[in-house]
């Protein structure tokens, strides 16, 4: 069953989010609306992804993270037939990488 994502609240949080001008205000805002287990594991899952892009195995992203195999595999089908949200941020942060290297 799909749960509606859409909604009034969420689009205001994304709101709040993308009010945020640095790391630092992130750092305030994220400790304060999630449980630092809730900031880890959005954390972890996004290593997890940048890993599975990098053809890391589950084993080495497993001992690496400390993520379940489950979690590596949700974060994988994401990769495989999600929004593709997690390539779009990726492409910009190499973009913006790339521009501190020249």
């Amino acid at each position: 069953m799909s749960k509606k994502i859409r909604t009034e609240a969420v689009d205001y949080l994304f709101k709040a989010i993308l009010s945020l001008k640095n790391k630092e205000e992130c750092y305030i805002f994220f400790e304060d609306i999630c449980t630092i287990n809730e900031l880890l594991s959005l954390s972890q899952r996004f290593e997890v992804a940048k890993m599975l892009r990098e053809q890391k195995t589950y084993l080495e992203i497993a001992e690496q993270t400390g993520a379940s195999t489950a979690t590596i595999s949700r974060v994988n089908r994401s990769l495989n037939y999600g929004n593709d949200g997690y390539d779009m941020v990726f492409e910009r942060i190499d973009k913006e990488e790339e521009k501190k290297d020249d």
